[in-house]
């Protein structure tokens, strides 16, 4: 091996230091520039909130379980408000599933319930397929007595109809109502009717004939037959109950209680697939299948604000309602039943569920038919705001001109409402309704029409044209029995109630 001298091994190593040096700065440089690099280019397009935001709750479990509770309210309200009358109604006056309720007079203020018919009888009554099938036997429809009916599922939808224009056809008939689990055979001489829920609720009504004494109406009803059919070769004596003097409520609780009934229906029946999501989220509020129920403090708190929120929410959807949605354009008349775009009332479309729109038609009516057509059904006219625009107000007096030729075939009808309830006013006399059957009791103007009158007192003189308010903000519906063409194309319009001082009205009539 050649010898290296001392001088050249020195600058050897000279030049390995320089090299060393500005490989090191390359490679410094090569750093900061990918740093700088990284820092302007290589951050994630999305991954986290911008910069410099903050949450903007302090608690946010509690707002989500808030907003979720909210939800929860518009979605279940119909089979909440269903349940209602089991538990409310029912319930109260000493009931047990297949037993009758059967009014024998109209109903009264102590009926609370949204927006009831006060003309005719209440006839219900709820069971549980749990239990296993039930027979329903009803009897024959008569010249002068017709039976109207309804099977209602958990979720307040009509699945059958019976009467007349139902599956009997006005037949003496008996139906067999099956639940989600029956998987036996239907015996010969039934007309079948598949559930898909367990607790049902079914409701009738008594149309009778001109003139035909209420108690006839009454005996008719009493031939309804219910029973389980396990017990259909000795049929147990039928129950019913009369609670015309009684309170009997079936309106929903806007407080924390309301998902005390969410637990019961909605850990009870059987789940539809489009409900998987919203009972996923009700886990947060400790609504869970199979698990009790016992919100901690801080939960029923924000479930009790979410069901007031909804109240009020709801209130100002009927309150705000498109002009297009009036019955005639120029008019301040909202129908009571309003169906979605297929003439019924699940709103249910193929990619969505319109929860506001379905939320806002139970809460202020019940009962509702499986379909409606204008041609046939019967029609309520709620009065939302008076000849100005103005919405009624409580502590008025409002007149409104009925037409001495109604557009009905039957009848017609003016029931007073608690705007805020929708169920009937409590006052002295409790009386609801004046319908065209108490004309001749009524003082009529020169060309056959009627003035008709709602407000804390009567108009001297007037006490027949008459319904009180109390203090309470009214909600006055007309209802059109047996609605004829007049109705529907145009031809006829109902006067707008007009807002009156009494005490000028009272001295210009001299009274």
């Amino acid at each position: 091996m050649k010898k290296v001298s001392r001088s050249h091994l020195i600058e050897i190593i000279r030049c390995r230091q320089k090299f060393v040096k500005a490989l090191l700065f390359t490679a410094c440089l090569f750093c900061a520039t990918v740093n700088s690099y990284a820092q302007t280019y290589m951050e994630p397009i999305g991954g986290k909130p911008p910069a410099g935001s903050k949450c903007s709750e302090s608690d946010l479990s509690f707002r989500v379980k808030y907003q979720r509770a909210f939800e929860a309210v518009l979605w279940s309200l119909p089979a909440v408000a269903n349940y209602r009358f089991r538990m409310g109604g029912f319930s109260h006056v000493g009931y047990n599933d297949n037993a009758i309720v059967a009014y024998s007079a109209p109903v009264s203020p102590k009926f609370e319930s949204l927006t009831a018919d006060a003309t005719e009888p209440f006839i219900g009554v709820c069971t549980n397929l749990k239990r296993g099938p039930v027979v329903l036997e009803v009897p024959a429809a008569k010249s002068d007595l017709n039976l109207y009916g309804q099977v209602i599922d958990a979720w307040q939808l009509t699945i059958a109809e019976i009467g007349p224009s139902g599956l009997d056809k006005g037949r003496a008939s008996k139906y067999l109502i099956t639940g989600p689990d029956f998987n036996g055979p239907i015996p010969r001489g039934y007309i079948h009717v598949l559930s898909p829920n367990y607790r049902i609720r079914l409701i009738f009504q008594v149309i009778s004939g001109k003139g035909q004494p209420q108690k006839d109406a009454y005996d008719y009803a009493k031939r309804l037959r219910i029973y389980y059919f396990s017990e259909v070769k000795n049929p147990p004596r039928q129950v019913f109950l009369d609670p015309s003097k009684e309170e009997f409520s079936t309106l929903l609780f806007y407080d924390e209680r309301y998902f005390n009934d969410v637990y019961d229906v909605f850990t009870y029946e059987p789940v539809r697939e489009q409900d998987k999501y919203m009972l996923g989220l009700l886990a947060t509020l400790g609504i869970e299948r199979g698990k009790p129920f016992n919100p901690d403090p801080v939960t029923k708190l924000l479930m009790r604000q979410a069901v007031i929120d909804a109240w009020h929410y709801l209130q100002g959807l009927l309150e705000n309602v498109d002009r297009d949605q009036y019955f005639w354009n120029d008019r301040h008349y909202l129908p009571l039943m309003r169906t979605d775009n297929n003439q019924t009332f699940t709103f249910e479309y193929p990619y969505s569920i319109d929860i506001d729109a379905r939320a806002a038609q139970y809460f202020w009516c019940t009962n509702l038919p499986k379909n409606l057509d204008k041609k046939t059904a019967t029609w309520h006219l709620c009065a939302m705001r008076d000849n100005t625009g103005r919405p009624l107000e409580a502590g008025r007096t409002y007149k409104v001109v009925v037409p001495a030729r109604m557009p009905v075939t039957e009848s017609w009808s003016l029931t007073i409402y608690d705007r805020a309830t929708y169920g009937f006013i409590y006052t002295e006399s409790n009386r609801t309704t004046i319908s065209s059957n108490d004309l001749a009791k009524m003082r009529k103007n020169a060309d056959g029409s009627v003035t008709l009158f709602i407000g804390p007192k009567a108009i001297p003189g007037y006490e027949s044209n008459w319904l009180p308010t109390g203090n309470k903000r009214a909600m006055p519906t007309f209802c059109f029995y047996g609605g004829t063409q007049d109705l529907f194309n145009g031809t006829f319009k109902l006067p707008d109630f007009e807002r009156i001082d009494s005490t000028l009205f009272a001295t210009r009539s001299g009274k």
